[in-house]
């Protein structure tokens, strides 16, 4: 991380329990040097044993990120900084509005029989990664299932989990894979309006859709990093763990950028 961008995830950190009074050993790294190496890893997709040297051992980097993914540290500090994204973008910090969608790609041989599928439609033998997104392109929840899980059974488990979490949700839109019953179970059962966003049957070729357009850029924002590229992690709690990490990246430049820009208090004379 740039010192920008350290100032601006800094206080957004969760505060370590040693350090709140809590108990604990106080860790041996501080939490830059471990974010930075996780950073790292996810952003070259390189495997744990390959950590350079500069960074701290790499079971110690491990067990950092096993325990925040655990603890649900990495969600909060990625929480935190989609609030402080929004509010830069002159947003509310709870969203209104999402889109939905999901992503198919091909799982590594360390990836377990049990937790992996074919996407028929994809022709795909992995994973698949449900999103749901702000206007913005900011991740509110992921969901990896196995490929061959349908779009509109991961949505009866992400839609609800998101109503939860953010009361003022009202409208979602998705693409055709999402149609049936489901958009008469949201709007009964959440309170939420399904927008079905159709592509015309006369249309040939790549044609950029009324906002689902916002969830595929989502998309290839996270196949910037490498080690999202292919799933190769052997849990899917650990897989989506890895999206956060990503989101984390792209938010943390983003706020460090409009620092870099905002002009400096004036000096009294």
């Amino acid at each position: 991380m740039s010192d920008a961008e350290w100032a601006s995830v800094r206080d957004l950190l969760p505060v370590p329990a040693w350090l709140a009074g809590r108990g604990g050993r106080p860790e041996g790294y501080c939490h830059r040097q471990m974010i930075d190496a996780v950073r790292y890893l996810v952003d070259n997709g390189i495997k744990w044993r390959a950590m350079p040297s500069d960074f701290p051992p790499w079971p110690r980097v491990y067990a950092f990120f096993a325990r925040w993914r655990d603890a649900g540290l990495v969600a909060e500090l990625h929480d935190r900084l989609r609030e402080a994204v929004r509010r830069a973008e002159g947003r509310s910090p709870e969203p209104s509005a999402a889109v939905v969608d999901s992503q198919s790609v091909k799982a590594d041989a360390t990836v377990t029989l049990t937790s992996r599928g074919y996407d028929a439609g994809k022709k795909i033998n992995g994973r698949k990664r449900h999103l749901l997104t702000d206007t913005l392109g900011l991740l509110l929840d992921v969901l990896v299932t196995p490929a061959s899980t349908t779009d509109r059974d991961a949505a009866r488990i992400v839609l609800p989990a998101a109503k939860k979490h953010f009361r003022r949700l009202a409208r979602i839109w998705a693409d055709g894979g999402y149609t049936g019953h489901l958009t008469d179970w949201t709007d009964q059962h959440l309170g939420v309006v399904l927008d079905i966003v159709r592509r015309s049957d006369d249309t040939r070729g790549f044609q950029v859709l009324p906002r689902r357009w916002v969830v595929e850029r989502s998309f290839a924002w996270l196949l910037r990093s490498r080690r999202l590229v292919r799933d190769y992690e052997r849990r899917t709690d650990t897989s989506e763990s890895v999206v956060l990490w990503s989101m984390t990246m792209l938010m943390s430049r983003r706020l460090a950028a409009r620092r870099r820009q905002s002009p400096a208090p004036a000096r009294a004379a």
